[in-house]
């Protein structure tokens, strides 16, 4: 089964367009949790017990992990996730890109010894730097596009022949790069006007939408913005607000409050 159609059964089966993003940060573990590496997976583990039937995808962020030479842990947690919970993706949140040979190894990386079903990747260097992970046909691959930080303008709008850079990005993947079907897109939350100008872009193309949560994006416009014909087409993520929604030993119980509240406000709007 491709991503893209496990994305879609993700949706429909638990109605929602949420993604929790896993960033577990050392110095931010609630009580009852060492802060140690090896805490981790304990840690995602009780987030992904209390979420499950409530998201279309986890999203873990690898520098939270190898910053503290956790890889281990974030192998465990991928795979308790694809154990335990099989039907729900796991996106890879890594940016790579970088030369071919070099992307070659970091396709591995993400496909083979993480077994992620979608990864994020940096599409500056060009198709060349892409195509390894375009290979894997039945994986997404996520490409920066519109980001959801404040100095996403000092490049991404940059204007070319015309048109920002970030509306000649969408075009050129979704006319070029999107062989196999496999390709997403990053679109922030933050800028709803950009996020309906890639949509008439790319159509249907599904976007990883950064932003709703901690960074402050508006809900109703996002979805308003991008959400497909039929309702879905976006991937919502939030990290913050929902892993740390509570520092006491509750805070599994509030993550799946937080995610349950992201859930129902974003399927108002659908």
């Amino acid at each position: 089964m491709s991503f893209n159609e496990k994305l879609k059964l993700a949706w429909k089966k638990n109605n929602s367009l949420v993604c929790v993003g896993l960033d577990p940060d050392l110095s931010r573990l609630p009580a009852g949790l060492a802060p140690q590496r090896e805490s981790i997976f304990e840690f995602n583990k009780a987030i992904i017990d209390a979420t499950h039937d409530l998201v279309c995808a986890y999203k873990p962020q690898i520098a939270y992990f190898s910053a503290c030479s956790a890889e281990e842990q974030l192998e465990q947690t991928i795979r308790y996730i694809k154990t335990n919970y099989p039907d729900i993706p796991v996106i890879l949140d890594s940016k790579r890109g970088d030369i071919g040979s070099t992307a070659q190894q970091y396709a591995v990386e993400a496909f083979e010894r993480y077994q992620a079903d979608a990864v994020t990747i940096n599409p500056y260097m060009g198709v060349d730097s892409a195509e390894p992970f375009l290979t894997y046909q039945d994986r997404g691959v996520i490409l920066l596009c519109r980001t959801s930080n404040s100095g996403a303008s000092d490049i991404q709008d940059l204007v070319v022949n015309g048109s920002p850079l970030y509306e000649k990005v969408a075009d050129l993947v979704a006319n070029q790069w999107n062989k196999h079907n496999n390709c997403l897109l990053v679109v922030g939350a933050t800028w709803p006007e950009q996020m309906a100008k890639i949509r008439s872009i790319v159509g249907d193309m599904a976007f990883l939408v950064p932003g709703a949560g901690a960074q402050g994006g508006d809900v109703e416009q996002l979805v308003k913005a991008g959400k497909t014909e039929d309702g879905t087409g976006l991937i919502v993520n939030s990290s913050r607000g929902i892993l740390y929604a509570s520092s006491g030993r509750d805070f599994a119980e509030a993550a799946r409050n937080e995610t349950l509240k992201l859930r129902d406000l974003i399927n108002q709007f659908r």
